[in-house]
């Protein structure tokens, strides 16, 4: 039984035709790229250490200490939605606009509104940290403002030393912002 979806005998873009992706349903929210490693891992650890604590609130249950079982329950909720958190950042586009999701913030902008989306050479931070680094940014420009919103850098969480990811998730974000921004 042959499965090709487990094969390398095909061609990378067999099928590629130029659409932003290649789904039916662009109504619905979608990253245009997949996780980075550093993304992943760092929630893994998360989750094996919300497991350590929710073990702990139940042997401290167990030991009639309801109170400390309450709060190692908490604590242990508290840290899956943290990685679960970590693990929705980026970028998500759908045909109504684009969506920046950040650890504790969403923005969501309209397609309507977005003036310009630009790759450009500047410092950026670090996976996330004060050391700023020169790197490439895919920036978002909006209408009537001179500002632009910092969509993804080289050096995140889900592009560090994996440059053509990130040329492939810029270049989509962008095939996406020319689909469906009005001119």
């Amino acid at each position: 039984m042959p499965l090709p979806f487990l094969t390398a005998d095909r061609t990378f873009d067999a099928n590629a035709d130029d659409v932003a992706l290649p789904f039916d349903d662009h109504d619905l929210w979608r990253r245009p790229y997949r996780p980075g490693p550093w993304r992943v891992g760092v929630a893994a650890v998360l989750l094996l250490l919300a497991s350590f604590v929710l073990i702990a609130g139940m042997i401290t249950a167990f030991a009639g200490a309801l109170g400390g079982a309450a709060v190692c329950m908490a604590l242990g909720g508290g840290v899956i939605a943290a990685a679960l958190r970590l693990l929705r950042m980026g970028v998500w586009v759908s045909r109504h606009g684009l969506r920046r999701v950040a650890f504790v913030l969403t923005t969501t902008v309209e397609w309507a509104r977005i003036a310009e989306i630009r790759t450009a050479q500047q410092p950026v931070r670090w996976l996330g940290l004060p050391r700023t680094v020169q790197g490439q940014a895919l920036l978002l420009v909006r209408k009537g403002s001179s500002d632009s919103l910092l969509l993804l850098t080289d050096h995140n969480a889900d592009f560090l030393s994996r440059v053509e990811a990130f040329d492939r998730a810029a270049d989509t974000v962008e095939v996406w912002g020319s689909e469906y921004r009005p001119e």
